[in-house]
C-alpha cells in the first residue's frame, strides 16, 4: 500500500468514506452536529491535499490531510479496520514531515488507543472542538 495524492475525482468517494467511518466511530456526535461538520467536510475533501492509500478491496480505503506536521484527519473505511492502513498513512506523514501532531476527540476512544499504540503521548487538551461544539480535544505528539 503506498499512499497518493488525491485528486478531484476522488472527492465523492473520500467523503462516503469520511461519513462511514465518522458513523462508526464517532456515536458521542448529535445528528445536527454531524450534518454541520459534513458541510464542512465535503469541501475540505474536495480541495486540501489529501494522502489516499487505495487496496485490492477497491478504490479509496483510507485518507489523511496535513497542514505541515500536524495530522488534520485521518480516516479509514471501517470495513479495513485493523490491517495496517491507518500505520502505513502515519509512518507516510512521518517520514514527510518528522514529528507529528494531532488532534483527537476525547470520546472516540478507538483513536486515541489507535495513537497511543503508535507512540503518540498527550500532550495537552481542550473543552472545546475547533468550532466550539462541547467535543473536547486531546493533543497527542509523536
Amino acid at each position: 500500500m503506498t499512499p497518493r495524492l488525491s485528486t478531484p475525482a476522488d472527492a465523492d468517494r473520500l467523503f462516503e468514506l469520511w461519513h462511514d467511518a465518522v458513523k462508526a466511530t464517532h456515536d458521542f456526535l448529535s445528528a445536527g452536529d454531524f450534518d454541520a461538520i459534513a458541510l464542512e467536510v465535503r469541501p475540505y475533501l474536495a480541495t486540501a491535499p489529501l494522502w489516499v492509500i487505495e487496496d485490492d478491496h477497491g478504490p479509496a480505503a483510507a485518507f489523511m490531510g496535513m497542514t505541515d506536521a500536524h495530522i488534520d484527519a485521518l480516516f479509514v473505511a471501517p470495513d479495513r479496520h485493523g490491517r495496517g492502513i491507518g500505520r502505513t498513512l502515519i509512518d507516510h506523514a512521518t517520514r514527510e514531515a518528522g514529528t507529528l501532531t494531532v488532534d483527537v476527540n476525547e470520546q472516540n476512544v478507538g483513536a486515541i488507543a489507535f495513537y497511543e499504540r503508535l507512540g503518540f503521548v498527550r500532550f495537552g487538551r481542550s473543552p472545546l472542538d475547533d468550532a466550539g461544539r462541547p467535543y473536547p480535544l486531546l493533543h497527542l505528539r509523536r
